[in-house]
Order: structure tokens, then sequence, then C-alpha cells
């Protein structure tokens, strides 16, 4: 059974969209992303920090899932990351109303030395410092090593971000941070140029639009599933990580043709967690669900090949 690694925030959110007001609740890059993983075999530990405010039942839960919280500091007098969104009636538009830093502003990260050998790490959206300091403390090369990152970080710590960009296997970024990171409009020119900074592959997210792989095998793209209900977009992207991750670990080995697979995973465990506020979704689906879903998309997306173009 692989190892994963992950590494993000604990956090409580509060969200409004078109469809209500989540009011305060538990959140954070990395529990979306290892409820996510939660749903493959393998061993996923998380690395975050959460404050004596966060509730242990819901650190219960996570560890109920089988998730290895060794590296999860609790600072009992501080209080938990927290933000506070707005969402408009276009859902890829959002505004920070808070964010008050809180117990991460004492975070350092201690990677468990039960997975200091992990065959998968995600460094999800933290200070790149961070990501560096967990990438120090390995002791083995990753199969794969994946970044997430925000505009917050290009903004306020390029340089560091750009060094760890160097050492990692593979990027996710949205189309705006690929723009911001590139100067590039275009998604294939602005992967093209993230893939010479060092990543083997680059995955552009494209919300409701889905997902597109890049690397030097070539490009691959996914849709996203099509909902009826969408009322939280938050946590999508984390979900989609821990998701794909959570696929590449059943797999002997990790190249392009396996990523592929990961990348439609993925696009479809997202699409569960928009379904509702927070990680409640993710909290009530399981493996049965997810297969019945991908099963759905594949149905919806395969089509048999015309004759004539047999011989293209």
């Amino acid at each position: 059974m692989k190892k994963i690694l992950l590494a993000g925030t604990i956090a409580f959110d509060e969200i409004t969209t078109p469809f209500g007001h989540s009011g305060r609740i538990p959140g954070g890059s990395a529990v979306y992303a290892a409820l996510a993983a939660s749903l493959f075999r393998n061993k996923t530990g998380m690395i975050s920090v959460a404050g004596g405010d966060f509730p242990s039942v819901y650190l219960q839960m996570l560890e109920d899932r089988g998730l290895s919280l060794n590296g999860v500091q609790i600072f009992p007098n501080e209080k938990t990351f927290y933000w506070k969104g707005f969402y408009y009636d276009d859902m890829n538009r959002r505004d920070t109303l808070v964010t008050r830093e809180n117990v991460l502003r004492k975070f350092r990260p201690v990677v468990p030395d039960g997975f200091k050998n992990a065959d998968i790490v995600i460094l999800g959206n933290l200070h790149p410092g961070i990501q560096t300091e967990i990438l120090d403390q390995l002791t083995d090369r990753p199969e794969l090593v994946m970044l997430d990152t925000m505009n917050y970080w290009m903004e306020t710590a390029p340089r560091l971000l750009r060094q760890v960009i160097e050492r990692v296997d593979l990027l996710l970024v949205n189309e705006e941070e690929a723009r911001q990171l590139t100067g590039k409009t275009h998604p294939l020119h602005a992967a093209a140029d993230i893939l010479e900074m060092g990543p083997r592959y680059v995955i552009v997210k494209q919300g409701e639009y889905g997902a597109a792989l890049f690397g030097e095998e070539g490009v691959f793209y996914t849709p996203a599933y099509p909902l009826e209900i969408l009322r939280d977009p938050t946590g999508a992207g984390d979900t989609f990580a821990g998701a794909f991750a959570g696929h590449l670990s059943e797999y002997d080995a990790v190249g392009f043709e396996e990523m592929k697979n990961a990348l439609v995973c993925g696009a479809n465990t997202a699409s569960f967690t928009v379904e509702d506020f927070g990680t409640r979704r993710l909290e009530q689906i399981t493996r049965e669900d997810l297969e019945t879903r991908m099963r759905e998309f594949i149905d919806m997306t395969r089509f048999p090949l015309q004759e004539k173009y047999k011989s293209v």
C-alpha cells in the first residue's frame, strides 16, 4: 500500500454563494484533499496545524476515515485559520472578505518518520517556505511531488515560489494563476513556460469546464461532470488534488497514461464537493458512489469512431 503525504491548511470557512450561507464550518485545503484521498487504497498522512477551537470530533472523523494525523499540530491557546468568502452568480468569481492566519503564523511543519519516504507528496496551498521545509525533511525521492499554489504567493513570495516549483514534478494551477505566473494568456503557451521552470507536468484547472494535463508526452483534456446542483465551489481544487493522488496511488507506476485516468477521476470527485457547502458531500460519499459517477461520465463522453476516421 502506497503512502501519500499531504500538507495544507485546516480551517474554519464562512461561505456565501447565490444558494445560501454556510455559517462557520470546518474546511481547509488539507481537509478536502485528505477526505478525497481516503476514498482510495493508500495510507495518507496529513501535515497541518489547528487551534484549540477546532472541534475534536471533526479530527476524530478524519482518523476514522483512516487518515494519519501524526503530522497535525494543535496549539490549544491559539485560534484556527479562518477564511470568509463571497461568490457571485458566476461562481468562478469570488471575493475574499476576511482572512485571519491565526495559528498559521506559528506553524513549522514536522514530517512524521513514517511518511518521510512517502510515495506521493501533495504540497497544498501554503507559504512556499513551508513547502520547502517539508521537501527538505524527506529521506527518499517520491514517485511524484505535486504542488498547489495561488496568486497571493506569486505576489508576495515570487522568488521562494520559483525555487519550490523547480523541485516538483507536477504543478496545479487554474487559468488565472497560470496567466499570472507566466504572463501568457493562452493555457497552451502558459503550460509550455511552466514546464520550462522545472516540473515534468502541469495541470491547468478550468472549473466547470474541466481540466487539462500537459507534459512532454502531449496534452490530455477532460471536461467536468455536468451538474444540476452547484452550491459551493470552495475546496473543489483541493478535492481534485487529493483524488488525483489517491487514484495514482493504486497504480504500480506513475506516468502520463496513469495521470490521464487520474485527471478524470479527480474532476469527477471534485464534482461531489460543489454539490453542498464545505466538506459535507465528501463526508457522505463512498467509493461506490464515485465509481458510479465515473461510469456515468464515461458513458457521456465515449462515442464510436466513425469509419472514415479510423485510418487517421
